[in-house]
């Protein structure tokens, strides 16, 4: 079961003085110092005061780029000397840690790979013990709550309480217009678990393509999440990485000022008055749906006892099949999503398999 975590907000921070949404911003990888100091001045001209770049690059086949490793980090104190930013880079070792602490780097992310592999963190979170190192960590690449979470636990539990998470989406076998699938549902669970914790989306490795960063930006905005985390090149053209996804430091700015910002509550009487009549409606539907499921499950144990009496197995693939599709059809019919009636279905399809597997097993 998941722990409490002792976390600073990110506004307290020192590094984010703009408000929402908080931008990390900087190239997908450091490829050179005239490349990354470029890109640089480009972002703080306009106000971005953090500033990220691959220094080390895990990457799925050997041979592609896998960055310049620690000469890059030079180049990283170069903007921070001369322009006063903040730098951030990613890490998966407890050399990366030692390397990035030598060389002043203000943050560090953990990404997705790593963050699914508790071996890797508990590395991570002793090389940073004592730090108090501004800490990000990304969603693991399959969606386990429980591994991001853990994650964190594991850099609390070293003394880090400069925590944030960078959601970024989770792959898929589906057809989606997307590089992965935005799963915002775990972003809301972890939102809601830890709302104090400093909570960024990467529109960037979530659409895999520039002409996604607005939508999906503005999404995480009106989610209420804090900031962005942005790819920018000078020249996306040349980038020896992730070329599709990354924004000249220009059309960064141009996206920035174009998002829509909601406010997180109103003191408005009018709106608290209709919010909580709907809210209360809302209720009255829950605690319905709740006794009708109740309902539904005591004719799931009444068709368990028939099939036990009849000596019938319990799962019927093909009324399954055919209901799903029938629900789903009706479902879209009054406008809900496909993909939310397959998961409610499913999971009280679940559930009923589950009551008539107690009433089978009983004598």
């Amino acid at each position: 079961m998941a722990h409490e975590l002792d976390i600073i907000p990110g506004t307290e921070w020192g590094c984010f003085t703009l408000p929402r949404p908080m931008c990390i911003a900087g190239p997908c990888s450091a490829e050179s110092e005239e490349q990354v100091m470029e890109t640089a001045r480009g972002l703080a001209a306009f106000g971005i005061h953090v500033f990220r770049a691959g220094i080390w690059k895990p990457r799925t086949h050997p041979g592609s780029f896998e960055g310049v490793g620690t000469p890059g980090l030079k180049w990283m104190r170069r903007v921070k000397q001369e322009l006063g930013m903040w730098t951030c880079t990613e890490v998966a070792s407890e050399k990366h840690v030692l390397e990035c602490i030598k060389y002043g780097v203000d943050m560090v992310w953990i990404g997705a790979r790593t963050s699914a592999n508790p071996f890797l963190m508990q590395e991570i979170a002793d090389a940073l013990e004592g730090t108090d190192m501004p800490v990000l960590v990304k969603n693991p690449v399959n969606p386990d709550i429980d591994l991001w979470i853990g994650a964190l636990e594991r850099l609390n539990r070293a003394g880090l309480r400069r925590l944030g998470v960078i959601h970024r989406g989770f792959s898929t076998s589906a057809p989606i217009p997307y590089r992965n699938d935005p799963g915002w549902r775990l972003a809301i669970q972890i939102r809601t678990r830890y709302p104090q914790m400093a909570f960024f989306a990467d529109p960037s490795h979530m659409g895999g393509s520039r002409d996604y960063l607005l939508e999906l930006s503005q999404q995480a905005m009106d989610l209420g999440l804090d900031g962005l985390m942005v790819e920018s090149h000078c020249n996306p053209a040349c980038a020896l990485s992730d070329a599709k996804q990354q924004l000249v430091p220009a059309d960064l700015k141009t996206l920035l000022e174009s998002l829509i910002i909601r406010e997180k509550s109103s003191e408005s009487e009018a709106y608290r008055e209709g919010i909580e009549a709907l809210r209360a409606r809302i209720d009255v539907i829950d605690e319905n749906l709740l006794r009708l499921l109740a309902d539904r499950n005591e004719v799931s144990r009444k068709i368990g006892l028939y099939k036990k009496q009849h000596n019938v197995a319990i799962l019927q693939a093909g009324r399954w099949e055919a209901l799903l599709a029938d629900v789903v059809a009706s479902g879209v019919a009054l406008g809900l999503s496909e993909d939310a009636i397959r998961a409610i279905m499913t999971a009280i399809h679940d559930e009923s398999v589950r009551v008539q597997n107690e009433v089978l097993r009983k004598e």
